[in-house]
């Protein structure tokens, strides 16, 4: 199997947040900053990057959203890659923080 490599702060923060389901950019960057506790904040420039990154990549798609008055806004959903990338980089950062606890 191939190593994967670390994902940023932000592309790991967006992944986290589709694992709980579709969601549009603005509400991934709320989730974002109430996951983190305030730490993290994904700015609208980073957040659109990332995400076309992420299609490119196939780890995310865009749906069209079904909710009433909300048909033009992107909606981005997880893909099996995308969750497999989230959950080698959950798995790393296990194995790190497991790491750290030895020394």
């Amino acid at each position: 199997m191939k190593k994967s490599e670390p994902l940023s702060e932000s592309y790991y923060y967006i992944l986290l947040c589709l694992a709980k389901g579709a969601n549009h950019g603005y509400g991934i960057m709320q989730m974002t900053e109430e996951l983190s506790k305030g730490d993290v904040k994904i700015g609208s420039g980073t957040m659109y990057g990332a995400t076309s990154n992420m299609m490119k990549k196939g780890w995310i798609r865009e749906i069209v959203s079904d909710g009433a008055g909300f048909e033009r806004r992107r909606q981005y959903q997880l893909t099996d890659s995308g969750r497999d990338a989230l959950r080698a980089e959950i798995k790393r950062l296990k194995r790190m923080l497991e790491n750290a606890e030895e020394v």
